[in-house]
């Protein structure tokens, strides 16, 4: 029978987020029911609280989870209770024009649960990517579920799901980096340091974070960042050139997403270098670039849609590299903390003092 938890809500553009009762339903055909032992708050959650990214109030905030599957509807065979996994908000459907092309990780038809989550009056709620998970028990689709090794905290397996992710492709799957490359990394936040993580671990030998903020390039350097660049004291470009004997490096990858940031990963590119765009700008932000120098300085400018992943092959491999000592994923997890503090966390992000606050739920 349907399940009353309490959840994260937002239920209007700019109100602080509350803790509401939500009615789960049990599993349908296609999809599962999930314990959600932890969940990242992520950037992607505030946006949506705010109203950057749409406005199908209110929605049930959260989506950097993992947890324990409870139950399975019909038509479900490769999960089971107990199973644990990782939640993902790219479902791919195996049918559209992209999956057809053996490219599922641009699955242009990506679905979630059917059934809705509500609140008590009955009021449909909008589950943040898909997924909805500041919350104990979510109901997502089967496709949204990726078990890996159960020996993984779920604090840090959870993060996984969106930005570290997000920044791990960035770096390996939409930047092709490897070995001996150079790689410059604009903004060094919780997708930042990903990105230089996942740069590190493809074979990168010079690889430059780059920021405002001293204790971000902090934190760039326990990533493996061999250089870091403060762009408020130092034109990034030139500093960038100056570690390159004056070429730029072969990837440049903006984990920002504004159009000066994107503007100066553009030059600080060598020739037929690489720019991959991971950062997400807002609707309002645009772009001025000259045309002659997007063609005569060559390359590739690839916008980088959840890295690339495919989570089936991605999620396994990130942990079997985490269990071996190879993925420091645990740095990431700056703080935990319970339900009731969502809206600290927010203002913790804001003013830069956290990579990922963490929420434990069970």
């Amino acid at each position: 029978m349907p399940t009353e938890v309490p959840a994260v809500v937002a239920r209007a553009k700019n109100a602080p987020a509350t803790v509401e009762t939500i009615i789960v339903p049990d599993p349908g055909p296609g999809e599962v029911l999930v314990a959600v032992q932890a969940c990242g708050v992520c950037h992607t959650d505030l946006h949506y609280r705010d109203g950057a990214i749409g406005d199908d109030y209110p929605y049930l905030l959260g989506h950097e989870a993992a947890g324990v599957v409870e139950a399975v509807g019909d038509d479900v065979h490769d999960l089971a209770r107990g199973d644990f996994v990782i939640l993902n908000w790219r479902a791919w459907c195996g049918r559209c024009r992209s999956c057809r092309r053996g490219r599922p990780w641009y699955c242009f038809a990506t679905h979630n649960a059917r059934q809705p989550m509500t609140l008590l009056d009955g009021t449909t709620l909008t589950p943040a990517l898909g997924i909805g998970a500041l919350t104990p028990t979510t109901l997502v689709a089967a496709g949204q579920c990726t078990k890996v090794d159960p020996h993984a905290p779920a604090t840090s397996a959870g993060l996984l799901g969106c930005g570290v992710m997000a920044g791990i492709g960035a770096a390996v799957n939409t930047g092709a980096v490897g070995y001996g490359d150079s790689v410059a990394v604009f903004g060094c936040g919780g997708v930042g340091d990903a990105a230089i993580a996942g740069a590190v671990l493809a074979g990168a030998t010079t690889v430059i974070g780059i920021d405002i903020d001293e204790r971000k390039l902090r934190w760039a350097r326990q990533f493996g960042a061999t250089h870091t660049i403060n762009s408020r004291e130092r034109d990034a470009i030139d500093a960038v050139r100056a570690l390159t004997d004056g070429h730029g490096v072969n990837v440049t990858i903006d984990a920002v997403g504004r159009p000066e940031v994107f503007m100066q990963a553009f030059y600080a590119r060598d020739y037929a270098g690489t720019l991959v765009l991971v950062g997400v700008p807002t609707p309002a932000m645009p772009l001025s670039l000259p045309l002659l120098d997007v063609f005569s300085r060559g390359g590739a400018i690839k916008p980088s849609w959840y890295g690339d992943c495919l989570p089936s092959r991605d999620f396994p491999m990130l942990i079997s590299l985490y269990r071996q000592g190879r993925l420091p994923l645990d740095l990431f997890v700056t703080e935990t903390i319970g339900i009731d503090d969502v809206e600290g966390a927010f203002g913790r992000m804001q003013r830069g003092e956290v990579l990922r606050s963490v929420v434990v739920l069970g």
